[in-house]
């Protein structure tokens, strides 16, 4: 087995993540690159924090199951298979380092929240001010100087795609050599 590597993608809610994340997968084969999403490890809705409003607050580390996380990267990198039951926003209807402008995210926040997760306008506004910006500048802008890569997602990421392929396909190639 070829050593594997870790890339990480972090950014605020709505700077593109997952869009950036799933234009590039679609650039390897499913055994040249392994998609896992924080996402799909979420603690239940029954067992969320919530903030001082009795809102649930799914924008805190205590939200999610970040040891089964590790113990499912730990086994990826020993090359065993892991299962992975997808997140669905609490939306029964779904199926199974991004940076952005703030109103940007917002923007694109209320209309996938809205279309995607069946969230209403004021829901939306008031999680992204009292739960969303306040984590994200807590604990993901403060660590932005130790990047390799910033993404600006303003406009799009074509081009920061483009790099990101060639990268991965460098480590590819070395590690088969």
């Amino acid at each position: 087995m070829n050593k594997p590597y870790i890339i990480g993608v972090t950014g605020g809610s709505g700077s593109g993540k997952t869009k950036f994340i799933k234009n590039l997968v679609n650039h390897f084969s499913n055994e040249q690159v392994c998609l896992i999403s924080q996402d799909n490890y979420y603690q239940p809705r029954n067992t969320q924090p919530v903030d001082e409003n009795g809102v649930l607050n799914f924008d805190v580390p205590e939200s999610m199951d970040l040891e089964k996380m590790v113990i499912d990267i730990k086994n990826l990198l020993q090359g065993k298979t892991v299962i992975l039951q997808e997140y669905t926003y609490n939306n029964p209807h779904l199926p199974g380092n991004i940076q952005a402008m703030e109103h940007i995210m917002l923007s694109r926040r209320i209309i996938r929240d809205e279309q995607e997760r069946g969230y209403d306008l004021d829901d939306v506004l008031y999680r992204y001010q009292h739960h969303v910006m306040p984590s994200f500048r807590k604990y993901i802008l403060p660590y932005k100087a130790f990047c390799d890569i910033i993404v600006n997602n303003n406009e799009g990421i074509d081009g920061a795609i483009g790099i990101m392929v060639a990268y991965i396909e460098n480590l590819l190639q070395k590690s088969s050599s």
